[in-house]
């Protein structure tokens, strides 16, 4: 088995659109949450939403290249190509049958809807266009980056709801561990646009918290009331740590364990159980004991169910011993299809950057969440052996235990 390197990363979130910006966002405990007027003018009990500025579409691809891609698919691009800069790997690497491309992405909402409208103006399908085939695709995001990337080895989205982007880089990790790539592009995309998510406002799953959004999203907290939604793009590069050291890459970190498991119960509701299997499995598959463990990255949404289950998990996970938890999505919110890749982003740049983020908004424990070490202020350590949690309805869980030698 080969060990597998991280040399790149990419981020195009509400937190910003480099590494730079996002990094002062978790360090800062900075909130990407807002108010969007539209949802208020449509009427969504709750208009709360992550917000993504600074990013023109226009000045990252040509029109006629945007042509078959939805912007959160531009998104991945974006951050795609950040994290091959980063990589510093060569055309000829990148052009390669021995480079593979993985995304998580369970929906593109916003084309269906777009066709339907061009139908209902112009009277006829002739008139909607070719690109509307591509654009509305759950593939969409790697069928448009093989193409601009010219990368000639593995090629697929995984749609696995919320835990799509943590199983894509955990795919990744495995196909190069077993010596099936040199190197894979994975990440997540996620759209954010407010015609994906009113169904999902409908459910009453989202906070109502609309007086103050930096303050909605309460992971672990006993007051939570419901996920913000988010979205955006999240890339990573992983290659075959021999060879990366070979070519004198800089080694941001290693995948150590990557492991998965599914409730087989509920399809929204998570059980007692599921997620701490995979937790226990991740960190076998990494060498590891639990103890060794010095930091969680958490899924915890702000429900209140998925909240006290992954609590309960975790607590039986780590025994008496939890080490620091937070959950990013209190600043985030809940970045839906990428977040198992994004939080595998931000956990690296915390790594480089020296710290570990607070869950912002943590103000009193329930039942589940005190026997956890929630981390309530920023902590002027790097974390070194990471694990992030992701799960999704139907209760699919995915595990990444993330290595960090500095």
């Amino acid at each position: 088995m080969y060990r597998v390197a991280i040399t790149g990363i990419g981020i195009i979130s509400c937190l910003g659109c480099d590494l730079q910006t996002v990094g002062e966002a978790l360090r800062l405990g900075r909130s990407g949450i807002v108010v969007d007027k539209e949802r208020l003018r449509r009427g969504f009990r709750s208009p709360l939403t992550g917000a993504i500025t600074g990013f023109d579409p226009a000045a990252v691809l040509a029109r006629k290249q945007r042509k078959t891609m939805p912007e959160f698919a531009v998104q991945a691009y974006a951050a795609s190509r950040d994290a091959l800069e980063m990589s510093g790997l060569a055309p000829e690497q990148i052009e390669s049958d021995r480079t593979g491309l993985i995304f998580g992405c369970d929906s593109s909402c916003i084309a269906a809807v777009e066709q339907v409208a061009l139908l209902e103006e112009r009277g006829e399908t002739r008139s909607i266009g070719s690109g509307m085939v591509f654009r509305s695709m759950t593939s969409v995001v790697t069928m448009n980056l093989n193409t601009l990337l010219r990368t000639r080895g593995a090629c697929w989205s995984i749609s696995s709801a919320c835990s799509s982007g943590g199983h894509a880089v955990g795919q990744a990790a495995d196909l190069i561990a077993l010596g099936r790539q040199d190197r894979v592009v994975c990440g997540g995309a996620q759209e954010i646009n407010w015609e994906s998510m009113c169904s999902f406002d409908g459910l009453g799953a989202f906070s109502a918290r609309v007086d103050d959004p930096a303050a909605a999203c309460r992971p672990f907290d006993a007051g939570r009331d419901g996920l913000v939604p988010s979205g955006g793009a999240a890339a990573l590069v992983l290659e075959r740590y021999d060879l990366a050291r070979e070519r004198g890459a800089e080694i941001l970190g290693e995948v150590s364990g990557y492991a998965f498991s599914s409730d087989g119960e509920s399809i929204s509701v998570p059980n007692r159980d599921g997620l701490r299997r995979a937790m226990g499995q991740a960190i076998g598959a990494a060498g590891l004991a639990p103890a060794d463990i010095d930091y969680v990255c958490a899924h915890a949404t702000s429900t209140p169910a998925g909240d006290a289950a992954e609590a309960d998990n975790i607590a039986a996970a780590f025994g008496d011993r939890t080490p620091p938890v937070s959950s990013l999505k209190s600043m985030t919110g809940h970045e839906l299809w990428m977040s198992g890749a994004s939080q595998a982003v931000y956990t690296t740049i915390m790594a480089r950057q020296g710290f570990i983020a607070p869950n912002l908004n943590f103000r009193e424990p329930d039942a589940h969440s005190a026997r956890l070490d929630i981390v309530t202020e920023t902590l002027d350590r790097s974390p070194r052996r990471v694990l992030c949690n992701s799960a999704g309805f139907g209760g699919t869980n995915s595990c990444l235990v993330l290595r960090f030698d500095r």
